[in-house]
Parts: structure tokens; C-alpha cells; sequence
């Protein structure tokens, strides 16, 4: 864990449980896609840079998830680095407890506000393409997260954020989490047609053919989409919705999982409903959902 991977004479990663891009600019300057989960992260970075001689110019990163920015405040102070973030993804960069309050819905308990859902505060600027180095492409991923981007790289290295699971983790937890359903599934279209020198998802093996693990995470939404219709053909309410589909694979409850499986499956219902597939119903004061 925490190998740096070549991948051509710019482009590396450092292995890790949401991946760092790592691509040198000149011989002496690097820039990071991403910063890992947390200081100690920071840290196996820094010993990178500090093995190669590298000065640490800037951190992109794709989008605010916690995984993806942990390790920007410690980064910033020690290298001075700049720290660019996209759109409402530089709100949350900014302002961290963002994160769990609105996974929650409302102020998050102790128990949502932690590494793992909410990073240190950095301070980021706005990502546009003209803040990008020299010949890099910015990629608009948008669906698994607000305003998420990936990155093409002057020699065609594509790091491609959270925008698709490994095939693993999705038969392991099946759930992944989407804010928009129907963006994301556009986006996966759109990252199947997609050609590179190698894709660098932050949570799969990088590839050179990146369609067929596309094809896959399409099927799974599609899949869970179909278990929620059967499902509410009798009319339930969210809590027992998400009962059975806990149930169904075998997840364990906790704040967390509530959260962002929850999140998630609101997420579906909102895409289900805004296609005529799902209705909402209001009886004796409570919400139902009933296949129509």
C-alpha cells in the first residue's frame, strides 16, 4: 500500500484505498489528482516527494468526497501547494461538515462527523480548465457526486475519480453511492465510448480498455433500479424500503451505511419517479412509494 506506480514517464499513482494521481510537470515539479483520506496519507506522499526531489505545485481534486481530500490541509502546509476543486466540490472542500450534514439531511451526529466522511478544511480555489497545467483535459464526471471531474493527460493517461467501482466491490456491497442517478448513468455512457492509453479509477485497477467494467456498473444500477420497483409493488415507506434492501444484500446497518446507502436510494426513487416508474403517495401522514 502506498506504492508509487509508474504508468508512463509523467503519470504514476499511489496505490491506496481511493487513488492518487501523481504527474510531474518538469523535471523537479509535480502536481497531485487527489490527496487521500487524511494526514497520515498526506505523509506517504510527502515521503514520495521528498525521495525524488519534487516540489509539490498543486492538488486537483476531482471532487470533495473525504477519500479524495483528506490529505490537502497537511499537503498545503507543507509544500504551499495550491489546491484547486470544481464547482459546489470547492464548497465542500472548504467547508467539510457539508459532507455529513447533507448525507444526514440535517445536523450530522458524532457518529457521521469523522475522517471518513468529513476531511480537514482546505482552502480551495475554483477548478476551471485555465487553472489546468499546460495540455491536461478537464473531464466533466458528474452523477456519483455533485460537480466530480477527471482528468486526460498530455501523454492520454485518464484519471477517472469515482465515476465507476471495481467489479469486487460491487459484488460486495452492490450499493455504490450516486447522488444523481440519471447523470451518472450518462456519464458511464459516456466513459464506456471513452479511449486512452491506460484509465486510472480511484477505486479499480487501472486498464486499457475501460468499457467492459462500465458496462458492468451500468448493469448493477439498472439492476437495483428493477429490485426497488418489485419491491414497492406493495406501497412501503422509505425506512422499510431500505429494511429489505439491506436485508436483500446482506449490508450491515450503521450511521454510516444509513447514510450513504440511504442517500443513495433516494437518489433511485427520485430518478424512478421522475421516469413514471415509481409514484409517491401520501397517506395518513406518511410517504409511500408504490410501483405504478
Amino acid at each position: 500500500m502506498y506504492e508509487l506506480i509508474p504508468l508512463t514517464q509523467q503519470c504514476f499513482y499511489i496505490q491506496s484505498p481511493a487513488k492518487i494521481g501523481l504527474v510531474k510537470l518538469s523535471d523537479t515539479e509535480v502536481c497531485l489528482i487527489d490527496s487521500g483520506n487524511d494526514k497520515e496519507v498526506g505523509r506517504k506522499v510527502r515521503q514520495h516527494l521528498d525521495k525524488n526531489g519534487w516540489t509539490l505545485r498543486a492538488i486537483y481534486n476531482t471532487h470533495s468526497n473525504a477519500d479524495h481530500i483528506g490529505g490537502n490541509a497537511y499537503l498545503q502546509k507543507q509544500t504551499g501547494c495550491r489546491i484547486f476543486a470544481p464547482g459546489i466540490e470547492q464548497d465542500f472542500t472548504r467547508h467539510p461538515l457539508l459532507e455529513p450534514s447533507f448525507l444526514y439531511g440535517g445536523f450530522p451526529p458524532k457518529e457521521l462527523r469523522h475522517k471518513f466522511l468529513m476531511a480537514q478544511p482546505s482552502p480551495a480555489e475554483e477548478l476551471t480548465p485555465e487553472t489546468l497545467p499546460e495540455g491536461f483535459s478537464l473531464l466533466p464526471l458528474p452523477g456519483h457526486f455533485f460537480d466530480m471531474v477527471g482528468f486526460r493527460t498530455p501523454d492520454d493517461v485518464v484519471y477517472l475519480a469515482d465515476c465507476l467501482s471495481s467489479r469486487e466491490t460491487l459484488e460486495k456491497y452492490r450499493i455504490g453511492f450516486i447522488y444523481d442517478v440519471a447523470t451518472y448513468l450518462e456519464t458511464l455512457a459516456q466513459v464506456k465510448t471513452m479511449e486512452a492509453k491506460i484509465f486510472v479509477p480511484a477505486h479499480a485497477e487501472a486498464t486499457e480498455d475501460i468499457a467492459p467494467l462500465a458496462q458492468y456498473n451500468i448493469d448493477v444500477v439498472l439492476e437495483i433500479a428493477e429490485r426497488i420497483c418489485s419491491l414497492c409493488r406493495e406501497p412501503m415507506v422509505f425506512e422499510t424500503l431500505l429494511q429489505k434492501l439491506f436485508t436483500a444484500y446482506a449490508l450491515t446497518m450503521n450511521f454510516e451505511q444509513y447514510v450513504l446507502v440511504g442517500s443513495t436510494v433516494r437518489s433511485y426513487l427520485t430518478w424512478l419517479k421522475e421516469t413514471g416508474r415509481i409514484e409517491a403517495v401520501f397517506e395518513n401522514n406518511q410517504l409511500l412509494w408504490k410501483t405504478i
